[in-house]
């Protein structure tokens, strides 16, 4: 390979070689399917790599399915949402069952009401003693419909507890199912459902845009320093994101080294104001060891733009602002580029000398 050619190679990004590395091992381009082997190449998890590098060529989806529930609890999603809902039909069976039972009861009740008020009414009801015991037959059965619909009550009240916990555990695993345990943003899973609701109300998506960040030379940290080093690195990241934007931004690392951020109501002035603010803060934050005082470099962020008007889906968004990370890793990185169509050309250049 030419000496130019080895050096586009090596400044693709993370995400160009996760599209190719599909696309020569026949992995279809599912959700899922991107996040395995962007972790798996991103090689944070050495477990995961290895793994990932002993499957079969043309691996099927059963092995990567797999894989994937093995070092992703999320993938277990539809196992706990079924058992969500069969505890939640137990319950409604249940109530159901109870007030079927009160059903019965009451009309059991109104029958006797009926066929009592028939014989009050007789002209043969004059007694005192029928009188009495009929109102003695009147007060138990009053008393006995309305102990059991106490019952009924309390065992609907309990049902409904019951009921609520069920659905407080299924938020609670909607929230760590869609959270990066370690930088505590919102994770892949989380970042596709949001995009893909974008251009729900096609007239507002205009006014939103996506920005896609990635951190310079992420390998070098890790390589140079460890892994604990790279995680802080990501960590401050994260820290620098959420102290800088609004709170009700929408931020997520996607995978590996690469966040995305989601602006709503927003500008292309807006937003390059924002992204260039976010990379001069990175920029400047420190990263140095507490103990030894060791400096272990500047953190410094590409970000690519684009704004949601400059697509028509949520995929193609996110493709250009790809698309315009890639122009600003090869502009010589920490700065930001906003995607313009003719970035496409360029990208299908180094595409097609990558794949070759």
């Amino acid at each position: 390979m030419p000496a130019g050619a080895a050096s586009k190679v090596q400044n693709m990004d993370t995400a160009t070689m996760v599209l190719a590395t599909m696309r020569r091992r026949g992995i279809s381009g599912l959700p899922r399917n991107y996040e395995l082997v962007y972790e798996a190449l991103n090689a944070s998890n050495q477990s995961l790599t290895r793994e990932f590098e002993s499957l079969s060529r043309f691996p099927g989806q059963d092995e990567l399915d797999l894989l994937g529930k093995k070092h992703f609890p999320h993938h277990h999603r539809q196992t706990v949402v079924e058992g969500a809902h069969d505890k939640m039909t137990d319950e409604v069976t249940a109530m159901l069952r109870l007030l079927k039972q009160e059903q019965s009861s009451l009309e059991s009740y109104s029958k006797l009401l009926g066929e009592t008020s028939k014989r009050i009414s007789a002209k043969t009801a004059s007694s005192s003693e029928f009188l009495t015991s009929v109102l003695g037959a009147l007060s138990n059965a009053t008393g006995d419909t309305m102990e059991k619909g106490k019952v009924v009550v309390e065992h609907m009240v309990e049902r409904a507890r019951e009921m609520e916990q069920v659905k407080l555990e299924l938020d609670e695993y909607k929230r760590i199912a869609n959270t990066d345990p370690l930088t505590r943003l919102a994770n892949r899973r989380a970042f596709d459902e949001t995009l893909s609701n974008l251009y729900d109300d096609k007239r507002a998506a205009m006014y939103h845009a996506l920005i896609v960040a990635d951190v310079d030379h992420f390998k070098k940290f890790n390589d140079a320093y460890g892994h604990p080093v790279g995680d802080r690195v990501l960590g401050i990241v994260a820290a620098v994101m959420k102290s800088t934007l609004r709170k009700d931004v929408f931020l997520a690392r996607t995978g590996g080294e690469e966040f995305a951020i989601i602006l709503e109501g927003t500008s292309l002035e807006v937003t390059t104001e924002i992204a260039e603010r976010l990379r001069r803060t990175i920029e400047k934050t420190p990263l140095k060891n507490q103990k030894t005082g060791l400096d272990y470099g500047p953190i410094t962020l590409s970000l690519g733009i684009c704004m949601a008007s400059d697509a028509s889906s949520a995929e193609e968004l996110y493709n250009k602002a790809d698309i315009a990370l890639y122009a600003a890793k090869n502009s010589g990185r920490n700065c930001h580029t906003v995607y313009k169509p003719e970035l496409n050309q360029q990208f299908e250049k180094s595409w097609n000398l990558y794949t070759k």
